[in-house]
């Protein structure tokens, strides 16, 4: 049975997603591919970030064109990043060969996937925080911390060249605990630029041993670019929020399932995730609210403080005229 017209349909489901929120492309291509599709982990894992490498792109130059890369940051990520995602490869081949090796990579790729989870819960709680603090707690000119930077490349590298998950889920969020005054839009921004020559090292690391299939990258690629251009353009009129908890429970069943969970630990993981979600909803509209009865209150106060006192009273000079 042809199976082109479904990757196809995955492709642009997952590019979707990703023009949508941000996060979420290989964390939610190589489960599809091995879980769905039944392609060998090591080939799923190489063909999504040959398909990244082409995705990736799209967004980067949108926000070069907006101003919003930090430069500074790139240039010490991909130092350690660029070579950690190339010998990931090597370590992934390391693992084994044959039948086992693949049962330890889907082992690899389910902690991947449980990983970007905590990453996105992380991500979420930084932005409420972030929310509650205002635009005064974000700054674009933070200062850049090195050592630290140096070390997100390395750590990220070398996931994302093992499993592809983590360019657009675990580093944002290390990036995001090293710098927490940086503006969101700056690190998204970062974030995606230096995932381009990281990525293309680990796609290159997988096509020199062998895992990668250009056949199937393509065909991920036809779905997955008008894909990402349709999410992006949908991102400002859609609640995002809504569907980073959809992620989130997704990538909580696909981890779980990968690590060979039983069927009811997959159930109550996906239950508490999706619990978790609709209670931070339910807080979030309450603190709406409850803010905007506040803020017609204390508009109601300043109405009545001027029928009081009359225009003239309030004016300046008003003391002076009486």
């Amino acid at each position: 049975m042809d199976s082109t017209g479904p990757i196809v349909l995955a492709g642009a489901l997952v590019g979707f997603a990703v023009g949508l929120t941000g996060m979420g492309g290989g964390a939610l291509m190589t489960p599809i591919m091995v879980m769905v599709f039944g392609v060998n982990p090591t080939a799923a894992i190489g063909s999504d970030l040959a398909a990244s490498v082409f995705m990736k792109p799209f967004g980067a130059l949108v926000h070069q064109r907006a101003g919003t890369v930090r430069w500074d940051i790139v240039r010490l990520l991909l130092p350690t990043a660029v070579p950690a995602a190339f010998g990931g490869v090597f370590l992934l081949r390391a693992l084994g060969d044959g039948d086992d090796v693949q049962q330890r990579v889907k082992y690899v790729v389910g902690t991947a996937l449980l990983l970007a989870v905590a990453g996105m819960l992380a991500r979420l709680w930084l932005d409420r925080r972030r929310a509650v603090g205002g635009a005064g707690s974000e700054d674009a000119e933070v200062r850049v911390r090195p050592v630290a930077t140096l070390l997100i490349g390395l750590v990220g590298g070398v996931i994302v060249g093992m499993t592809s998950v983590g360019s657009g889920s675990l580093i944002i969020v290390m990036l995001m605990l090293a710098h927490p005054r940086l503006r969101a839009n700056h690190l998204v921004g970062t974030d995606l630029v230096q995932a381009i020559p990281m990525v293309a090292a680990a796609a290159l690391g997988h096509l020199l041993v062998g895992d990668a299939d250009l056949g199937l990258a393509a065909t991920l690629l036809i779905g997955a670019v008008p894909g990402v251009l349709l999410g992006s353009l949908v991102s400002s009129r859609v609640a995002g929020g809504a569907v980073r908890w959809a992620l989130v429970v997704l990538l909580t069943g696909s981890g779980l399932s990968m690590l060979g969970a039983p069927s009811a630990v997959i159930v109550l993981g996906c239950l508490g995730a999706a619990l978790l979600g609709a209670a931070v909803a339910v807080r979030d509209r309450r603190t709406a609210r409850l803010r905007a009865a506040a803020g017609t209150a204390d508009r109601s106060a300043r109405e009545d403080d001027v029928g009081r006192t009359g225009p003239i009273a309030s004016a300046p000079g008003a003391r002076r005229l009486r």
